[in-house]
């Protein structure tokens, strides 16, 4: 089982970048950060992994091209946990 998060750009404040997002493509969240010390915070307060990943996407982007992306896309594939026995076979 993985996990796909997609956030889009809605505001910029003085020294904040805000951006919704969620799984799929339900934004039902909003990611805030901070533009002097790229601290993130979660409007509704948990911190999550789906939280994590969206800030070092949006993070990573806007080091390697100087601004803030107006989307970004998280996708993994792996299952929560330890593979499973058949998968670490196949690719070995």
């Amino acid at each position: 089982m993985g996990m796909m998060v997609s956030a889009r750009r809605v505001g910029t404040a003085a020294h904040e970048v805000h951006y919704e997002f969620g799984f799929a493509d339900r934004f039902d969240r909003i990611l805030v950060l901070d533009l002097r010390t790229l601290q993130a915070r979660v409007e509704d307060g948990d911190f999550d992994a789906a939280a994590s990943a969206i800030t070092a996407k949006v993070v990573s982007s806007w080091r390697d091209l100087g601004d803030f992306p107006q989307r970004v896309l998280f996708a993994s594939w792996w299952p929560l946990g330890r593979p499973n026995h058949r998968w670490r076979r196949a690719v070995r």
